[in-house]
């Protein structure tokens, strides 16, 4: 089991974002979540990454790094292609005299052809198209071999054939790296082409657990409400 999440509980000044939420993913699955905005996703991602704390409840993970990949490719504009995917190789003190500059270059090409963008190491991110800064953050994210990689929005700003693309590449991802991974987002394209199992969140709850099909099957009010994106439903804007 690559991440197990137990009866986990996150409150940001008395509010419940994550209410007593349980899930798990295996290696080499994708976990969709969703739900309205505000509903808690990118707080389990920040939770599970280490970037918060958690209130109560239990996270556990596999050894080995975690990888996130933000919303907006959060690449450094100073730094070229190579030193944004090399960066942790170089600047992380377990990693740092690991390994020499031919490493590094052998390592970043690797990861690069992985993503489709071979010989872009010269590059600066104002230089490449959002979907290609995205998919540099993708190479930067398992620069590490990463067990666990988190994606938050990973289409957000993207055209629908971006989207598709970046999409393809999150599925590669899986199966070259054989992680678990959990990609937060609200697109159904997403949900559809890269999910094994979705979690949809309502007010920090799991309100749906199931498969992208059981998703758009519309059972439940929240499932429908979600899947046609209508204002009628169990879930409230706000």
């Amino acid at each position: 089991m690559s991440i197990e999440v137990k009866n986990l509980v996150k409150t940001f000044d008395k509010k419940t974002i994550i209410d007593n939420l349980s899930f798990k993913v295996d290696d080499g699955k994708i976990l969709s979540i969703i739900g309205f905005s505000g509903s808690g996703k990118s707080t389990v991602l920040k939770l599970i990454s280490g970037l918060l704390e958690k209130d109560s409840g239990e996270i556990n993970t596999t050894g080995g790094d975690i990888a996130m990949v933000f919303q907006y490719s959060a690449l450094f504009d100073s730094l070229n292609v190579f030193d944004n995917i090399s960066f942790a190789l170089q600047e992380r003190k377990d990693l740092r005299k690991k390994y020499t500059r031919k490493d590094l270059e052998r390592i970043v090409a690797e990861k690069l052809e992985l993503v489709g963008l071979s010989g872009i190491e010269d590059k600066f991110p104002s230089e490449l198209s959002g979907g290609m800064q995205k998919r540099v953050s993708f190479a930067r994210a398992i620069v590490t071999e990463p067990k666990i990689i988190l994606y938050d929005e990973p289409t957000a700003g993207l055209d629908p054939i971006s989207s598709t693309l970046i999409e393809d590449y999150i599925v590669r991802l899986k199966h070259e790296t054989n992680a678990a991974s959990i990609v937060v987002t609200h697109q159904m394209s997403t949900i559809r082409r890269t999910s094994d199992s979705v979690l949809m969140l309502y007010n920090g709850k799991a309100v749906f657990e199931g498969t992208p099909d059981e998703l758009c099957e519309e059972k439940t009010e929240y499932t429908k409400q979600f899947v046609n994106a209508s204002l009628d439903g169990p879930m409230k804007m706000k």
